[in-house]
């Protein structure tokens, strides 16, 4: 049976997943990526649990197992790149409200891994902390597309977070050929996107909740939420990082953000 790990929690579900972070990757330069936050929770001291992308000014979103235990209390971090440092341009914002998409089961072979979270007040828009592009709903990117998957989560297998937050460059898998049953098979839908699987660059624990980022005339749009790797090692051939896809979601977030 295959085993699946989530990225952000660094906890394992079940019997099939795993929680990614960059592999094969590099330091992004600072703030190359200002819609990327780091969601931190309360435990004695903050901690990073997962990342996610600011699509509001009250607005993030992130993935549904990263935030689905009632009872902890989150902030994010904006305009953050050495998450163990203070460095200027960080924004420390409280979150007040955790919504949950409502077919979200807890089953990441199911699908719609993804939640938004409310900050107590708004981000301040600057050239450090801006606002993720999302793509048209329904929009399904062509198999082999270059996208570059971002986040603090482990660099190799059996790490641990990342200081400063690294960057990788990925293609796309398509929907046909990351289910085949060499691949993910059945543990994957169409409401997914597939990437990397090369066996050298992958997501991996604590990258759970951040953006893929593909470039389309010249901007970049955020066309995945990191939901979960195979557990037998992050860069794992034949097994590429899935995301929850955000095109698939659409109604979904406008609903929750007019709704407040």
């Amino acid at each position: 049976m295959l085993t699946l790990v989530i990225l952000g929690s660094l906890a394992l579900l079940g019997q099939c997943f795993e929680s990614p972070r960059i592999i094969g990757g590099a330091e992004s330069q600072p703030n190359a990526w200002p819609w990327q936050v780091s969601l931190q929770g309360l435990s004695g001291n903050w901690y990073h649990t997962c990342g996610g992308t600011l699509v509001h000014p009250r607005w993030v979103m992130t993935a549904g197992h990263c935030v689905d235990r009632p009872g902890t209390i989150y902030r994010v971090a904006l305009g953050d790149h050495n998450i163990y440092a203070t460095e200027g341009p960080e924004q420390y914002i409280l979150v007040d409200k955790v919504v949950l998409n409502k077919q979200w089961s807890g089953d990441l072979s199911v699908g719609h891994d993804i939640a938004m979270v409310r900050l107590a007040e708004a981000a301040v828009l600057n050239d450090k902390v801006q606002l993720g592009l999302l793509p048209p709903k329904g929009e399904v990117l062509p198999n082999d597309y270059l996208c570059v998957a971002t986040g603090w989560g482990y660099t190799f297998n059996g790490g641990q977070v990342s200081p400063v937050l690294q960057q990788t460059p990925i293609r796309t898998v398509d929907y046909k050929t990351c289910s085949r049953p060499d691949l993910w098979g059945y543990y994957v839908t169409d409401i997914m996107v597939c990437a990397g699987g090369d066996g050298f660059v992958s997501g991996c624990q604590g990258d759970s909740g951040g953006p893929l980022n593909c470039e389309q005339g010249g901007k970049f749009y955020v066309h995945g939420v990191t939901s979960f790797i195979y557990a037998g090692g992050c860069r794992f051939y034949m097994k590429p990082t899935v995301w929850t896809r955000v095109s698939a979601e659409i109604d979904w977030i406008n609903q929750v953000i007019t709704k407040g």
